[in-house]
């Protein structure tokens, strides 16, 4: 099996722990729903946030879908003006038996408007 990279975001309605868990975990089912991804199958997980987030690392609510093991890490996105407020990104390193262009990457809620063309 290859390491593939599988790309995502979403926006939080709210800076609130509870919605940052709620997001996140939202969001991390989906690509692994989408793309077969099992625990076992993870090797490190990249999320970055917009800097108007500041009630709970994503990292930390991913922590809820029994994560242990797998490393991950949180980093700031570029504060560029006139861009998405509440945002979390992710990149999902996994092993995985799909083609590259069989990935399914994932952009919900508000964040739909980042990649229209991978949000089908």
């Amino acid at each position: 099996m290859k390491i593939r990279a599988i790309r995502g975001a979403t926006q939080l309605s709210a800076d609130t722990a509870i919605e940052m868990t709620n997001a996140v975990t939202e969001l991390l089912a989906e690509i692994f729903s989408k793309n077969g991804i099992q625990n076992q199958d993870l090797v490190s997980i990249l999320f970055t946030a917009t800097s108007d987030l500041r009630s709970e690392f994503p990292a930390a609510a991913a922590r809820q879908l029994d994560l242990a093991g797998v490393p991950l890490i949180c980093a700031s996105e570029l504060d560029v003006s006139g861009a998405l407020e509440r945002v979390v990104r992710v990149m999902i390193h996994a092993y995985s038996p799909l083609e590259r262009s069989d990935i399914k990457h994932v952009y919900l809620r508000g964040a739909i408007a980042l990649r229209p063309d991978l949000a089908k």
